[in-house]
């Protein structure tokens, strides 16, 4: 375990079904060596990762092969995937986001604008794998019940200790000369 500022870091692992076509590929065993326990299956769809216990899905793709082949064939894979998972993203590879990528995400963006497909352009591997993880564990049960209690007691320390609430809290207290009734 790791300590940072006091704390220690308990290593996050859930499970993660992982499509059988990305079996041989550097990010399934990157994942593996994370000690995530991985599913491979046949049918999900190829390319796709997806962590259940978090209920997020993610579409692998290279951006160059998107752009050589014909728009529709990735945007049916695409609009096949998003209709099957409610919470998706389509992590887009390329070595550089140059604008023929940016293009690309463009005409993706129009056409599921309104969706529930969120697009991650992504570098590498390795940067894939951070994204993807932070985003399954900032979904996952226990870290977003703990994320949401912050929330509501941030919020109400913030109301407690703002000088327009205690405005409004002496208002209120002498406000019977202002009330008409």
């Amino acid at each position: 375990m790791a300590e940072s500022g006091g704390k220690e870091e308990i290593k996050w692992t859930t499970t993660v079904i992982i499509s059988s076509s990305l079996k041989t590929y550097e990010i399934a065993t990157a994942l593996e060596n994370q000690s995530h326990k991985i599913r491979y299956s046949d049918t999900v769809e190829n390319g796709s990762i997806i962590f259940s216990l978090s209920g997020v899905a993610f579409l692998l793709m290279d951006a160059k092969e998107c752009i050589m082949s014909a728009e529709e064939i990735f945007i049916n894979k695409i609009e096949n995937f998003i209709n099957i998972h409610k919470n998706s993203f389509l992590v887009l590879f390329a070595a550089l986001h140059g604008p023929e990528e940016w293009k690309l995400m463009f005409r993706i963006q129009q056409r599921f604008l309104g969706s529930n497909l969120r697009i991650l352009p992504v570098h590498n591997t390795a940067n894939a794998i951070t994204l993807m993880c932070t985003i399954a564990k900032t979904t996952s049960k226990p870290y977003i019940d703990g994320i949401c209690y912050r929330m509501i007691t941030t919020k109400a320390y913030i109301i407690e200790q703002s000088p327009v609430w205690k405005t409004l809290q002496k208002i209120k207290l002498g406000g019977d000369a202002i009330n008409p009734n």
